[in-house]
């Protein structure tokens, strides 16, 4: 259960997101996480945040916490993978897209069996 404070916080950051003001989400984010260490949806956020203001090191290491709290979250490490490219970071890049694959094929065999 997050802190009231953390939830209004992350509401403010996603409606400045949505607006495109990605300068005022991306603070808003790190208050979400700094509050909430243990809170991956704002890990998560504050990663895709960082990467569109151009922070890709950011990034990366909101990406990073992100899957370490969620290492089964395929979404979490598509996203790092893609922080890594932006960073020029390709074989990183390559082994996190290979793990979001991996994790995928997981779900495709539990909704096949």
């Amino acid at each position: 259960m997050l802190l009231p404070e953390v939830e209004s916080l992350f509401d403010e950051a996603n409606g400045d997101l949505a607006l495109g003001d990605l300068a005022a989400a991306v603070p808003k984010y790190e208050r979400c996480v700094e509050l909430a260490p243990d809170f991956f949806e704002g890990w998560h956020a504050l990663g895709m945040a960082r990467m569109k203001v151009g922070l890709y090191p950011e990034a990366i290491a909101a990406g990073l916490k992100s899957v370490e709290l969620n290492p089964k979250d395929q979404l979490a490490w598509s996203s790092l993978s893609l922080f890594y490219v932006r960073n020029e970071q390709i074989p990183e890049a390559e082994a996190a897209a290979a793990k979001a694959r991996v994790l995928g094929w997981g779900e495709q065999l539990k909704k096949n069996a």
